[in-house]
């Protein structure tokens, strides 16, 4: 599978507005640069037509260039070392890559090797599910990661203390990537597969993982529920804030309760209690 990447050179003002409206027509990956911002999105997904047209809309309000490339799975190293800055969350969490130097002060360090696939920590999505797993207890706990995407979640699960973490993507790249991530961190009780929530073998699990995007969450939470125990927690973002109202929904509908919401540049990530 081959990438799209889009490069943006736009007011700094905009990056984060562009970062939404890309994120609503597949792209899964952002960089910020000087000049604005890089963005990639699967090859057989990208509709230059949409995409042109979204950016055409915001020339009228905004000086903006852009230039669309084909990227290789052979050089996305190349592409993400040229890019990838370490990342902090709060005073707790250190995201960089095996290049860059240690913060051994951070309580949980994470060294990740992107690979084209999301969940590098930068977007909102994925830092706000991780603010959320530091005031869950994971200690001696079973963690289901659905849609793993780096496996970064899966980590970071691992690390918190739980006992045993399963971890799936559909995409055959994150698949590997997050397997790489794992031997990377040290951390030998995960389990990763390719594959959906509808094969995923049957187990119970005190914690469910799922940043991925509104209308999956809004078809699968149902699905969610049933590897959940009663009293577990279920993690959920890769929405906007006006969302939350129909994912809440759903969720209320299969025995959810809202307990804790987080809210970052309109990006929504929220906890469920099962009841």
């Amino acid at each position: 599978m081959d990438y799209i990447e889009l490069t943006l050179q736009i007011d700094a003002d905009f990056v984060e507005i562009l970062m939404a409206e890309l994120g609503e027509l597949g792209f899964e990956s952002f960089v910020e640069t000087e000049d604005g911002l890089e963005a990639y999105v699967q090859e057989e997904i990208f509709d230059d037509v949409v995409v042109k047209q979204m950016l055409e809309d915001y020339a009228s309000r905004t000086a903006i260039s852009y230039q669309f490339k084909k990227i290789v799975r052979q050089n996305w190293n190349e592409e993400w070392e040229k890019n990838f800055q370490p990342i902090q969350i709060g005073e707790q969490i250190y995201v960089r890559a095996d290049f860059h130097e240690p913060k051994p002060d951070f309580p949980y360090e994470i060294i990740i090797t992107p690979k084209m696939s999301f969940g590098t920590g930068h977007h909102e999505t994925t830092s706000m599910v991780m603010e959320h797993q530091l005031n869950i207890d994971h200690t001696n706990k079973k963690v289901l990661d659905v849609g793993t995407g780096t496996g970064i979640l899966a980590v970071l699960a691992a690390k918190l203390g739980a006992s045993e973490i399963s971890a799936f993507d559909i995409d055959e790249w994150s698949v590997e990537n997050t397997i790489e991530n794992v031997q990377l961190n040290n951390v030998a009780n995960v389990t990763v597969r390719q594959g959906t929530i509808e094969d995923e073998p049957k187990d119970m699990y005190e914690i469910v993982l799922a940043n991925i995007n509104r209308n999956i969450l809004i078809s699968q939470i149902p699905a969610y529920v049933t590897f959940l125990q009663k009293g577990g927690d279920l993690i959920v973002s890769g929405f906007y804030e006006k969302d939350i109202a129909d994912i809440q929904t759903v969720a209320e509908s299969v025995g959810l309760k809202k307990v804790a919401q987080l809210s970052k540049n309109n990006w929504a990530a929220v906890v469920f209690k099962y009841q």
